[in-house]
């Protein structure tokens, strides 16, 4: 279908939401973040001490967690109903931690300075309960098949979902008021999913943050990266390095023929289930349990569904030790992650409230528009302009392909921008500031000038200071800790997440004393 049909679909959609009393369910969504970011010693070096007891479980704790590494710090905010609301939320969690990480500070950028070398990366340990092994040996798992330094590239995730009471009105928009209201939801997710696989290239080209790398994290590994000084390398037009080659990717695709299939939820759970059980050749020769260590969780394609890397993932709510296909098969989608935005280094909390209402607008447009099934030639301009614009984002000549079609980069931006001005407006709901209109602005300047970009703004700078990347860095994180060790939090806020912490230790020490199978069996019950 060709993209002018798409938009004209899209804006008259709009319309008859609008006709049916739907703006205020328009405006009911649900957005929370997960921020993750490195903890650092004086030199910018990965640290290498435990994650602190005072931030409480990472195992159990529902805000302040760890990823891959016990240094790489996670935030999690609840859904909240405004993006000031959680970016509130998120400034408290970094208030909190700062002056209990003693000197530390956390790394402002979402590439890390890998100083010490691989095995100066700490893999996050999680306690002895059987569940906290097991995300242990996942983590071990993903070292073994990828290398650690993949694993602590740092990045911001936008949570978002709609508001129950849009989803009868949009039923009755798309004519089939009589499908199961769950299976329309779910359909619905899935349309938006695919539509964000389509225009995703525009996320690393507005909120791309990483066009360098300091010299470390390539390990001395050849590189095809431009030489900016002796330190760091980069690509002069690149937007995000993070979601380019250099990044964590699943490779394994292209020998296993494996693909995560977007069409349907069934799809989706059948594709990522075939892989979790389908034995890997490759990673047998890693071994699994090996002189009595865990070396991974076993040896299929994917120990379990969160390997599979996709810039954007449908998500449910799960129960217990569920796992993710199975409380999907089960409750179905609760909300769509996206995964591709960039630490923002130029904000103290790596990201900002015109970040959030731009990307609110950007998934009520994804959801809007028609959605038809990803074939294999467009599944593979999806990738080709995914990494086109990591590498390439800013190069006044790079066109990505749109159907049959190359189209300039700015070209497309520039039309998808403009289709969403109206629901910007509806969004506004009429305040004076129109901030969802000002966002829009603002994403139309980048996309007139790429100056203006943060990936262009950062090798601006470190050009004016004569910096590389590591210098960079350091100097925005040590600039950002000031900030955050002076913001302070309320008395009220500061006694809640210091009973939240004490609590989730307790937790913890719960699930180590109530565990009654080993390991080995509680695996196996796991996958079964």
């Amino acid at each position: 279908m060709e993209t002018s049909t798409l938009y004209t679909h899209c804006e008259t959609r709009l319309q008859q939401i609008l006709n049916l009393g739907g703006a205020r369910c328009l405006r009911g969504t649900r957005i929370g973040l997960e921020k993750e970011s490195l903890r650092v010693d004086a030199d910018g070096s990965i640290a290498r001490t435990p994650h602190p007891r005072a931030l409480g479980s990472a195992l159990t704790h529902p805000w302040i967690t760890t990823d891959y590494s016990e240094a790489l710090l996670e935030f999690i905010t609840p859904p909240c109903d405004t993006p000031g609301e959680a970016l509130a939320f998120l400034r408290d969690l970094h208030a909190f931690t700062y002056p209990r990480i003693g000197t530390e500070y956390l790394w402002a950028t979402s590439m890390p300075c890998v100083l010490a070398g691989e095995q100066g990366i700490p893999v996050a340990r999680y306690g002895d309960s059987n569940a906290g092994r097991m995300k242990t040996v996942y983590r071990l798992g993903l070292g073994h098949r990828y290398g650690r330094l993949m694993q602590v590239i740092a990045g911001v995730h936008f949570n978002f979902s709609m508001g129950d009471c849009f989803w009868p009105i949009y039923q009755q928009v798309l004519g089939v008021p009589g499908e199961d209201a769950r299976r329309f939801r779910d359909r619905g997710y899935f349309g938006m999913i695919r539509n964000l696989q389509r225009l995703g290239w525009l996320i690393p080209y507005l909120f791309g943050a990483s066009p360098a790398v300091c010299r470390s994290f390539l390990a001395g590994k050849p590189t095809t990266l431009a030489e900016f000084d002796e330190s760091t390398c980069y690509e002069p037009w690149a937007t995000s390095l993070r979601m380019g080659d250099i990044g964590y990717q699943n490779r394994k695709e292209e020998e296993s023929g494996i693909k995560a299939n977007y069409d349907s939820l069934e799809g989706y759970v059948r594709g990522l289930s075939h892989a979790i059980n389908t034995p890997s050749p490759e990673y047998a020769r890693i071994g699994v349990e090996v002189d009595g260590e865990y070396r991974q969780l076993n040896a299929n394609i994917l120990q379990i569904e969160n390997e599979y890397y996709s810039t954007v993932r449908p998500k449910p709510l799960t129960e217990g030790d569920e796992r993710p296909t199975v409380a999907l098969e089960r409750r179905g989608v609760a909300y769509v992650e996206l995964r591709s935005v960039d630490v923002n280094a130029f904000d103290p909390l790596g990201v900002n409230e015109s970040q959030l209402r731009f990307l609110e607008a950007f998934m009520i447009h994804a959801l809007l528009l028609d959605s038809p099934p990803i074939g294999e030639l467009e599944r593979f301009a999806i990738d080709h302009n995914q990494s086109a614009t990591a590498h390439r984002g800013r190069d006044p000549s790079l066109q990505l392909m749109r159907n049959d079609e190359r189209v300039p980069l700015r070209v497309w931006a520039a039309e998808v921008l403009e289709q969403m001005v109206p629901l910007c407006r509806v969004l506004d709901d009429g305040h004076a500031e129109q901030p969802y209109s000002r966002s829009l602005a603002e994403q139309q300047a980048k996309v007139a000038d790429a100056a203006l970009t943060p990936s262009a703004r950062m090798l601006a700078l470190m050009c004016e200071h004569e910096q590389g990347f590591h210098e960079f860095a350091r100097q925005m994180s040590l600039a950002h800790a000031a900030w955050l060790r002076e913001a302070g939090l309320a008395p009220e806020r500061e006694a809640m997440l210091e009973a939240e912490a004490r609590e989730s230790l307790a937790r913890q020490q719960r699930m180590e004393a109530e565990d009654d199978v080993s390991f080995p069996e509680y695996l196996r019950r796991y996958f079964r």
